[in-house]
């Protein structure tokens, strides 16, 4: 098992979420998230007064899928999330030890699906 982090621009969330629910990705966890990285912020103006923004606003979507999945869902988020801009985001792969639902007791992927 692994599991993806992505962080991506707010706007291309319902992209993404089509795109892996047409291939039977339910599960998603959503974390509205900030930072900053090469974009380094944004000028803003309020009452004509110019200001920085330091940090943009972001989501990590975070899932765990099988090894054999990974590949395919890392294509879809690219494919989904990339403008060609500075600030498409970042995807993190890291692997996954064990999956225990609470609930049922369930182990592995039986935990996640």
């Amino acid at each position: 098992m692994k599991k993806l982090e992505a962080i991506i621009r707010p706007e291309k969330f319902q992209s993404l979420r089509d795109e892996l629910s047409s291939i039977g990705i339910g599960g998603l966890t959503v974390t509205e998230v900030a930072g900053t990285g090469k974009q380094k912020g944004q000028t803003g103006v309020y009452r004509s007064t110019e200001f920085q923004i330091q940090l943009l606003s972001k989501l990590k979507v975070e899932m765990v899928v099988e090894e054999s999945q990974l590949e395919k869902i890392v294509d879809i988020i690219i494919k989904s999330c990339k403008t060609g801009n500075i600030g498409d985001g970042k995807i993190f792969v890291s692997p996954v030890e064990e999956v225990i639902r609470i609930r049922t007791g369930e182990r592995g992927m039986e935990a996640v699906l």
